[in-house]
């Protein structure tokens, strides 16, 4: 795949966007000053390109009964191609968990996951999370307060 260009419009585009993602299109081509065919077609050309990869509303977790925020550390009994792939495979249908990532450290992998409370993250441990393919050890890390969060890329 080729590596898009991105000029100094695309990153003002981009950014604006990334903040405010149901502005209009005329609204976007006043705030980065380009006309409004101009622009839609820079935005559209970001779509192609897979710079812009999707569109979502962002919800409030205390809103939705999601106040709780926990890391975990996963260590796996190997790391055999198999078993990566099985856990991976796994993981990614356990709808509470909110991102994973492959680690380098101490740890094999890193998850993001939301509960309600406490108990509710206490079910999610033993029902799924301690089940996964490959587990040998959890080490969980309990947020509490979160300081700062964006889904915004420096660009």
């Amino acid at each position: 795949m080729r590596d898009p260009q991105i000029d100094d419009t695309d990153r003002r585009i981009l950014n604006v966007l990334q903040r405010h993602g149901r502005i209009s299109n005329a609204e976007l081509a006043e705030k980065i000053n380009l006309s409004a065919s101009a622009c839609h077609r820079r935005v559209q050309r970001l779509e192609k390109d897979k710079i812009i990869k999707n569109y979502v509303a962002l919800l409030d977790p205390r809103t939705v009964d999601r106040r709780t925020t926990i890391f975990v550390e996963i260590s796996l009994s190997g790391q055999a191609e198999e078993l990566l792939e099985a856990f991976e495979r796994e993981v990614a249908l356990i709808p509470d968990v909110l991102e994973c990532h492959l680690m380098a450290g101490s740890a094999d992998y890193m998850l993001k996951v939301v509960a309600a409370d406490t108990d509710d993250f206490a079910r999610i441990h033993q029902r799924r999370l301690a089940r996964l393919p490959g587990v040998s050890k959890l080490q969980s890390n309990l947020a509490l307060r979160t300081v700062f969060k964006t889904t915004a890329l420096p660009l």
